[in-house]
């Protein structure tokens, strides 16, 4: 998958350090597969949470921090919106429309 919007876990690793070795694995694997289905991803991430509008919650270093994203299954791209701590997360309203 093309990965869009990877300095956006750049920037957060550098401000919480102890995500960076789970996040570039992350990237690393997001970007060497082929998701063409949520079952695709659903078949290596058991904990994803998949959401209206393509888009997909992964747990990160153990539920300390959560990654969203949106997928565009027919042109292989993945795009990352936003990256924070399980706290912050629990503020956003992802479950509605964005």
């Amino acid at each position: 998958m093309k990965v869009l919007g990877r300095d956006k876990l750049v920037e957060f690793y550098k401000k919480h350090s102890d995500s960076k070795k789970a996040l570039i694995s992350w990237n690393r694997d997001a970007h060497e597969s082929i998701w063409n289905t949520p079952q695709d991803i659903r078949n290596r991430y058991r904990s994803a949470d998949f959401l209206s509008d393509n888009r997909v919650i992964f747990n990160i270093k153990g539920n300390n921090y959560r990654l969203v994203i949106k997928v565009r299954y027919q042109n292989g791209i993945v795009v990352i919106l936003w990256i924070g701590t399980h706290a912050e997360y629990n503020k956003e309203n992802f479950r509605s429309e964005k």
